[in-house]
């Protein structure tokens, strides 16, 4: 790096039924919301799992936000409530690391709230500069996004 500060990098892991489509009727209204937020489409929220959140957290997330449906309206019946109980566990983790719990957030959302979506995503990314850079990657050089994988840890589909 240059001696300028690293832009913050959030992950978005969103319900394909409802934040997804969120973020989708939000851009077809030309909404904006930061650059920095990476969206992962999900079937369901309650796929996300306390390791792949942190695993972002790893590969330089600065803020990791699942997004979901409404209480209530999931389509996979429980599957936010899971999500949410999961983004509860990740919040103690990243205390007992060392890491601010406000770096992971649950968000309720319905399709039709493109505009709570950008809101919502406005407001964890300003959150998150408040915090600033994780402390994970304050020493990371730039060589480190170069690195070869570890052989260990590959996983032979044959």
């Amino acid at each position: 790096m240059n001696g300028q500060p690293r832009n913050i990098q959030v992950v978005a892991f969103c319900c394909r039924f409802c934040a997804y489509s969120a973020a989708d009727l939000a851009g077809g209204a030309r909404l904006e919301y930061p650059a920095s937020v990476k969206i992962v489409e999900m079937p369901c929220t309650g796929r996300a799992n306390v390791l792949e959140v942190l695993h972002a957290f790893e590969k330089g997330a600065d803020g990791v936000a699942v997004a979901g449906c409404l209480p209530g309206t999931c389509h996979f019946i429980k599957g936010n409530d899971h999500a949410a109980q999961r983004m509860d566990h990740v919040t103690e983790l990243l205390k007992k690391i060392g890491l601010e719990e406000q770096r992971a957030r649950m968000i309720n959302i319905s399709a039709a709230m493109g505009e709570q979506f950008t809101t919502e995503m406005t407001a964890f990314v300003e959150s998150v500069k408040h915090l600033g850079p994780s402390p994970l990657h304050a020493g990371a050089n730039s060589s480190r996004h170069h690195e070869t994988p570890d052989p260990e840890l590959s996983h032979d589909c044959g």
